[in-house]
């Protein structure tokens, strides 16, 4: 994707389900776990680059020792310096007595991160700053084991104040206002409720404090607990849990915004962000992995049962559709083919946009993630000059000449690696004012290849979502080579609303369908549309979340997509760039086709899984028309 965007984050639980012990006899190693959660949060990291946490409980500790740890890391590359501080520990012991490696109880007594339980986190700083404070996981401390409470998740709610002030309400003082921590004290309030309803019991039929402790331990209703506590909440979510005394969960939201897949066998369960991942780690194939089920947690008991439960009445499922566009690794064998169709179902666009020009158009992609788009877009037009080529041949009724065939014979597309992406100056530039200075030398392009004034450019990319770096480096740096035309194709419609569940596109005023779209209401004198969506959106404020409705789809409704993305080109064409310049997107219907089980699709259509998005929208129309520079949730 040219323009940098962040988006959701990355976790993974494991469960080692036979005693330590087993590992080490099978595999040769006691860190078995913590290796297999280094493959499974590396193999993620796209999913977040800002910070990354490792979680772990040790079961059955003697009284006086630690039980839950976790280690969190925000520098430049968190996820080897989480490990690296694993690893210094794991030498030094080896230097000591190398034969304490293989000493499990030893193993368990001194290093920290050594036990049967693991929860892993990576972050994207979607919103805050990337302080160490705000890395997953997130503790919640209590002297009983069966209080405490380790969480993880991949969420954003857009519901933050409305959960806070009902903990306020139940005589809490949370100390932040964010979703993190509404939820952390949500499922806390509800723990804590069902320890002491467990204590009552069995109190009252006369067992002491300490024979009670491990029958709240064996009773605990996970189910209950997480049903109660995300009763209200708006948003999209996967949240993984770990208790002090050795249960765990992973829930997911009932839209199923957010992705969740998990495996078991006899040795492990596990679950992850990501389904690739899993096969990677453990070479399972990917019949074996299974989506969680929306609306459902996967609750892991101490004694090692297992099960997918309800804790939300799933609604249509809307996952979301960016995950397959663009976030999610393109290794998924599903996720790869709908990239492809993505690039496939463009082609007959692309054709018309240039004149079926095939002899004189070059047909190349935006590095690197756009490559499986492109590879479907070669294909379909390798499909279209093959019925060509069949039409033609059909039509020399059998008076073949072989000058003739050749001539038919060498229709085919010409492809060019043309844009070449120079630096990843991604992994270490975070302040959008540095990035804008320096993205003009992201991308370099190749020379000697295109006819100038008389071959077209076709690029394609993931999306176009600010267009900034379009304007400010590609075309310009296409241009150099001297094109007749440059064709920039979006694999995704045209983003025209935010997004509020986990994807940094909160602003409607960065989204350049929606600046286009505001110019054209300009230039044909229907400015009256802005004021009447603005007052509409003020007028919403004051009512329900479920009776509020998407105001803002009713700016678009006085043009054709095509009217927008050809005000999209005339704003992305540099005033010193030579060659014609043309806006390519996908459409709505094409998009589906491709990627049939995520119809989550509110950036381009803004039909929101939750009330909670409507209320969004309108709140980021209203902060651009009063010229707030803020987020709307």
């Amino acid at each position: 994707m040219s323009d940098s965007i962040k988006h959701e984050c990355g976790i993974v639980l494991l469960r080692l389900l036979k005693p330590l012990e087993y590992y080490l006899a099978k595999y040769g190693t006691a860190f078995y776990g913590t290796d297999k959660m280094y493959l499974l949060m590396e193999k993620q990291h796209n999913r977040g680059q800002d910070g990354a946490g490792l979680g772990c409980i040790k079961f059955d500790t003697p009284p006086g020792t630690r039980y839950m740890h976790r280690i969190r890391s925000n520098k430049t590359n968190p996820i080897q310096d989480i490990f690296a501080q694993l690893n210094d520990r794991v030498e030094e012991v080896y230097k000591e007595n190398p034969d304490r490696l293989r000493d499990v109880n030893w193993l368990k007594s001194h290093i920290d991160l050594m036990g049967e339980l693991f929860i892993g986190h990576l972050r994207y700083g979607t919103f805050g700053k990337n302080a160490i404070e705000n890395t997953h996981p997130f503790l919640r401390e209590n002297n009983w084991m069966s209080k405490n409470l380790m969480i993880a998740g991949n969420f954003n709610l857009t519901n933050v104040d409305e959960l806070f002030q009902s903990l306020v309400n139940i005589g809490q003082h949370p100390n932040k206002t964010s979703d993190t921590v509404t939820i952390l004290e949500k499922l806390g309030h509800f723990l804590d409720d069902e320890n002491e309803d467990i204590y009552r019991k069995f109190k009252k039929e006369g067992f002491s404090k300490k024979e009670i402790s491990p029958f709240i331990a064996a009773h605990l209703d996970i189910q209950n607990i997480l049903t109660n506590s995300c009763k209200y909440w708006d948003g999209g979510y996967v949240v993984g849990g770990l208790l002090g005394h050795g249960d765990a969960f992973i829930m997911r939201d009932p839209a199923g915004i957010r992705p969740a897949f998990y495996y078991k066998d006899d040795e492990i369960i596990v679950a992850t962000s990501e389904r690739p991942v899993i096969q990677t780690a453990f070479n399972v194939p990917y019949e074996a992995i299974h989506e969680v089920k929306p609306g459902h947690a996967l609750i892991i008991k101490k004694d090692g049962h297992f099960s997918q439960v309800e804790c939300k009445k799933p609604t249509l499922k809307k996952a979301c559709s960016f995950e397959r566009i663009y976030f999610s690794r393109g290794t998924d064998a599903e996720i790869y083919q709908e990239r492809k169709m993505l690039g496939r179902q463009l082609v007959p666009a692309i054709l018309n946009t240039i004149n079926h020009d095939l002899e004189n158009t070059i047909f190349s992609y935006i590095p690197n993630t756009a490559i499986a788009s492109y590879k479907g877009m070669v294909e379909g037009l390798h499909e279209f000059c093959d019925k060509v080529k069949k039409d033609r041949l059909m039509q020399l009724k059998g008076n073949f000449e072989a000058a003739e065939i050749d001539k038919i014979l060498s229709l085919r597309p010409r492809i060019d690696q043309i844009a070449v992406k120079d630096a990843k100056l991604r992994t270490f530039i975070t302040e959008d004012k540095k990035r804008d200075d320096l993205v003009t030398h992201v991308y370099d392009v190749t020379y000697g290849v295109v006819r100038e004034n008389i071959d077209s450019l076709v690029v394609i990319d993931d999306s176009i979502v600010r267009g900034t770096t379009l304007k400010q480096s590609i075309i310009r740096m296409l241009d150099r080579l001297g094109p007749k035309k440059i064709v920039i194709v979006s694999s995704a419609p045209q983003i025209r609303y935010p997004d509020c569940y986990g994807i940094d596109m909160t602003k409607l005023s960065e989204f350049i369908a929606f600046r286009a779209t505001i110019e054209l209401l300009r230039e044909t004198h229907q400015e009256h549309i802005i004021n009447e969506v603005y007052r509409k959106c003020k007028e919403s404020e004051a009512l329900p979340g479920e009776e509020v409705v998407n105001h803002v789809r009713e700016i678009y409704k006085p043009f054709r997509p095509e009217n927008i993305s050809a005000k999209i080109a005339q704003m992305l064409h540099p005033q010193e760039v030579n060659a014609e310049v043309e806006i390519v997107y996908q459409t709505i219907e094409d998009l589906h086709i491709a990627c049939p089980g995520s119809k989550g699709d509110w950036y381009f259509t803004g039909e929101y899984p939750t009330p909670g998005g409507n209320k969004v929208a309108n709140r980021s129309f209203i902060n651009y028309i009063e010229g707030r520079n803020e987020r709307a949730y």
